[in-house]
């Protein structure tokens, strides 16, 4: 294989790992992998950076602190982000979505009041709700046991669309849920 053949597949093979690991590489652990010197690696990926810039392409090839990572051309920035604001959100079941509103409503709130409320567990839709960065352990309840309490997050806001918790709609009054749940179950 000569000089140049080594060279395109060092970099397709650095492109690959860079795309796929979405956060900045070290050289050295690039050289690792692909089993070449780091003298290599590192004109391999100098070498798909002047590309990148040259031809316009929209990605491009930075260094962040001595890692090397891909990210997307400055130009494009805009148009992205209108592009993936309009990504469709993973749906919540309907545990998830009461869990949810418990927690809105009446936060901070624990576990155990959010269980009493739903009459079920909770547990599998608080830590669904926690990993997608809807709810947030905002402390402790002091009694015995210490159990956490939840509150909404910032992300929670932006979901449902709402600068403020005060936005959202006022829960029914007791004999209206009751009339309401009564016309539901008929």
């Amino acid at each position: 294989m000569n000089e140049k053949q080594m060279l395109t597949e060092l970099e397709s093979a650095i492109e690959g790992i860079l795309f796929s690991s979405g956060e900045p590489v070290l050289p050295d652990k690039l050289a690792e992998a692909l089993m070449a010197d780091v003298s290599d690696v590192s004109a391999a990926a100098e070498s798909l950076k002047t590309r990148y810039e040259t031809f316009g392409h929209g990605i491009r090839l930075i260094s962040i602190q001595s890692g090397l990572q891909l990210v997307s051309a400055p130009p494009h920035a805009d148009m992205i982000r209108r592009a993936l604001e309009f990504r469709k959100a993973a749906r919540l079941s309907a545990a998830q979505l009461e869990t949810l509103s418990c927690v809105a409503y009446f936060q901070p709130i624990t576990r155990g009041y959010v269980d009493r409320i739903r009459g079920a567990d909770s547990q599998y839709c608080l830590g669904i709700l926690l990993s997608r960065g809807l709810i947030e352990k905002t402390g402790h309840l002091d009694v015995p046991g210490r159990p956490s309490l939840y509150g909404t997050t910032d992300e929670f806001l932006r979901v449902f669309g709402i600068e403020a918790l005060s936005q959202l709609p006022a829960l029914p009054k007791e004999e209206e849920a009751g009339t309401a749940i009564a016309s539901l179950v008929e």
